[in-house]
């Protein structure tokens, strides 16, 4: 097995491994991300840097997104080692840098610069979803085949500086306040597009009716206000159905009494697959229809998406049949985004698959208060990922 530490920059690692297979198929690359989010210890009922192992679980905050991911990667790779017994095709690992920051100093980095890392991979599986548990206990496995694109922005608005004590009609904050007010009422379109009208139509056979035949024809339910204000109660099917916009960075003045020159917020919007980020950009501009406000481009990049019907698809539900009962497999499109897409530019088919047994209650974590995963999902996530890795069908390589 071959290891390396690739820094992107001083100091930002990169770890790659290779574990040689028997040369029968084009290598898999397992790709997690060592970075996380900021956890405020204040909001959480244990150290969110701590790790701490509590009822069943170990808490911190990466627990999800994504270190226990990498570990479960890692000893998987580790299981095929002292198993004896290669796979057919190469195994790589992949634990990479500035995912949450868009990924361009991580796996972006890596494809870019050490494209010999990735080499003539076929498949890479990653984060994006997971097993999923619906009301009564039944499992559906979920396997990201597209995702939502970013299309990060930042509003700027001026104005005359000045003391707080004697302010003008106007000032850069009320501003952008004002542009943020008509976002915040601003509602976009609904629109359906085919990926996510066929990732809805395949969960309809596990509803009962009538719910069943909305989900099989959901771009004609979605023109019924009633079921439409249903559907979209819940925030990721709401999120799969039409563009989001969520204000999040603040920035004004640095002291209550003085009247900032420039207020600023930055903007998390996601487009569906088939968005043109510049045709957005003109209907943010009409909603805010203030010119003097500008608005920067932070991230954005093409959507991206694999093959629904791939030999990972299929090796998946040999997985399910044998560790889940048969659970059905459904390819999915995911209102986030990953780093998968820096691998498909490179020609590898990318998948999110995590092999967790999570409910909404644990889903809702990531990013959030009280990360945390299960150990029997660390034990079985093992244990499913190999059986995916060694049910991969082999072919010549190339």
């Amino acid at each position: 097995m071959s290891v390396e530490v690739i820094e992107s920059s001083p100091g930002r690692g990169n770890l790659y491994a290779r574990l040689p297979g028997r040369g029968a198929g084009r290598p898999v690359i397992l790709l997690s991300h060592l970075d996380v989010v900021p956890a405020d210890p204040r909001t959480w009922r244990v150290p969110p840097f701590a790790g701490t192992r509590e009822g069943g679980f170990v808490y911190g905050r990466g627990a999800l997104d994504c270190k226990g991911i990498a570990a479960v990667e890692l000893m998987a790779m580790i299981a095929v080692k002292r198993s004896g017994e290669p796979l057919d095709r190469d195994l790589i690992l992949l634990a990479t840098a500035d995912e949450e920051a868009g990924g361009k100093n991580g796996a972006g980095w890596l494809v870019h610069h050490r494209p010999d890392v990735v080499g003539n991979a076929e498949y890479c599986i990653n984060e994006g979803d997971h097993i999923h548990v619906l009301a009564g206990g039944r499992r559906v496995v979920h396997v990201a085949v597209g995702e939502k694109t970013p299309f990060w922005v930042k509003l700027v608005a001026h104005g005359e500086a000045g003391h707080g004590a004697t302010p003008p009609p106007m000032t850069a904050v009320t501003r952008l306040i004002r542009a943020l007010n008509k976002i915040r009422r601003y509602r976009t379109p609904i629109h359906v597009v085919r990926p996510v009208e066929t990732y809805f139509a395949a969960l309809a056979p596990l509803e009962k009716e009538p719910l069943r035949t909305k989900l099989a024809h959901l771009a004609a339910s979605l023109d019924d206000p009633i079921f439409l204000a249903e559907f979209a109660r819940n925030p990721r099917q709401n999120a799969l159905v039409r563009n989001t916009i969520t204000p999040t960075v603040l920035e004004g003045s640095p002291k209550t009494n003085v009247i900032p020159a420039e207020a600023s917020a930055h903007l998390d919007c996601r487009l569906l697959p088939g968005e043109k980020p510049s045709e957005f950009l003109d209907q943010l501009r009409d909603v805010i229809g203030d010119d003097s406000i500008s608005i920067e481009t932070l991230l954005s990049f093409p959507a991206s998406s694999s093959d629904p019907d791939s030999g990972l698809i299929a090796a998946v539900r040999h997985m399910a049949a044998q560790e889940l009962g048969g659970a059905p497999v459904v390819p999915s499109v995911t209102p986030g985004f990953t780093d998968s897409h820096y691998l498909r530019e490179h020609g590898v088919a990318s998948y999110g698959f995590v092999p967790f047994v999570l409910s909404e209650d644990e889903e809702r974590t990531v990013h959030g208060t009280n990360e945390r995963v299960s150990v029997e999902n660390l034990r079985g996530g093992v244990r499913r990922l190999v059986d995916v890795l060694r049910a991969l069908p082999s072919e010549a390589p190339r």
